[in-house]
């Protein structure tokens, strides 16, 4: 094997001049190939240069019917990458769940405990294989709205540190701050366009556990054996015992989630934070309803993501989730409260880990195509539907929320006169 770059998947086409400008000379010239790193997986596992279509359309700036751009490599100096028919980067592509190459080799078969030729499936991101692994789940029987409608129907959101929104179409759909379209990205032969937020799970944890109250709410939560967050949404129930819903607590609390920069659908890393509503006060109580609408915060992104993805062409009746905050029944349901969208859950616990299997599942021929083995593979847990009583307070918050964007844009423009 001849030595190779590990790339990951993290950094993207254009930070590569930088990188080879800060490499050693010899360092750049000695690298037989630049894989990202679920590519490298599958060459490490298989001694095959293929590459999956996800990475490479997705992060690099492939296109499946033209391959590579070689305009796009000389002008940012980078031509070198072009020779040998692209050996490089790669030359040989192919959808997610395709056969690689010959199967296991034997040293990675003894690496594994696994009989040598074993199939490999074309790789995906791990956000994708989230998705995959919830977004073609069979859902006769439970009356939702995609029953009986195409896979395109459907919006898999995948929220954990961060959160990713897949969207599938037949047809390419342009939208603008929203990735994509991705032709055979997730699903072969769709295209996908991929919305998200730079911080989710990331930033719940950061408004919890930086209010004064958090040491208290350890405490509490250590003496009934539960984690911090269960406590948290217990302790909201019992705060709104005389509302009509948990939700109603926080409607002079506003949050503008973006305190890392804004994914989408405003492709804007300046954009900050913001918390509009706090008093004097920090108790246990105020650090529940600053959780509340940071949570709120959240679910209002995911509404704007979906609102800009319908107007570019979707039609998205029905939410998929998985990852960790999907395990969180508040997060869940002010999910669906604020899209007016029913949420369905699935069955096994790690959606990500059900993507990898049915790639697997293709590869050895057990299905015929992805979207079989997602069918037979994806199983719905649970369906969570919207309170439809609360359809007039999300959209007076999704009012504030919007005009918490426009406010600071507004503030910018004040301090830069």
């Amino acid at each position: 094997m001849p030595p190779a770059l590990l790339w990951s998947w993290t950094i993207t086409s254009s930070l590569w001049p930088s990188t080879k400008m800060n490499l050693r000379e010899s360092c750049w010239k000695d690298a037989a190939h630049f894989f990202d790193l679920p590519d490298f997986l599958s060459w490490k596992a298989t001694g095959s240069l293929t590459r999956s279509l996800c990475t490479l359309v997705c992060k690099w700036t492939y296109c499946p019917s033209d391959g590579w751009d070689s305009s796009f490599w000389t002008d940012i100096g980078l031509e070198d990458l072009l020779e040998n028919n692209h050996s490089k980067i790669g030359s040989l592509t192919c959808c997610p769940g395709s056969h690689v190459g010959e199967g296991l080799t034997q040293e990675a078969a003894a690496g594994l405990g696994l009989d040598r030729g074993t199939a490999v499936g074309a790789s995906l991101i791990d956000a994708h294989a989230g998705g995959l692994g919830v977004i073609g789940a069979d859902v006769r029987g439970f009356r939702l709205p995609c029953e009986d409608q195409p896979i395109t129907s459907r919006m898999a959101v995948i929220c954990g540190t961060s959160s990713c929104h897949m969207a599938i179409s037949q047809q390419p759909l342009f939208v603008p701050g929203v990735w994509g379209p991705y032709l055979s990205a997730m699903v072969p032969k769709l295209w996908l366009n991929e919305g998200g937020q730079s911080a989710t799970g990331r930033l719940i944890d950061h408004v919890v556990k930086g209010h004064v109250a958090y040491t208290q709410l350890k405490e509490e939560a250590k003496k009934r054996g539960e984690n911090v967050y269960a406590y948290l949404n217990s302790h909201l129930g019992s705060m709104a015992k005389d509302q009509s819903s948990v939700d109603v607590l926080a409607s002079s609390l506003h949050v503008w989630p973006d305190f890392h920069g804004n994914r989408s659908p405003l492709a804007d890393p300046t954009l900050r934070g913001a918390v509009v509503g706090l008093s004097l006060s920090q108790t246990l109580g105020d650090l529940a309803l600053l959780y509340l609408a940071t949570v709120q915060a959240i679910a209002l992104g995911t509404r704007h993501v979906l609102e800009a993805m319908r107007k570019a062409g979707h039609d998205i009746t029905t939410l998929f989730l998985c990852g960790g905050l999907s395990k969180n029944p508040l997060f869940v349901q002010i999910h669906a409260n604020a899209t007016g969208l029913p949420v369905v859950l699935p069955a096994q616990t790690e959606a990500v880990l059900v993507g990898a299997a049915i790639l697997g599942a293709c590869a050895s021929q057990d299905y015929s195509s992805i979207q079989e083995a997602m069918e037979n593979m994806a199983k719905v847990g649970k369906v969570v539907q919207p309170s439809r009583e609360l359809q007039s307070f999300y959209q007076r918050k999704m009012k504030v929320f919007l005009r918490l964007f426009a406010h600071q844009r507004e503030y910018t423009a004040l301090m830069t006169e």
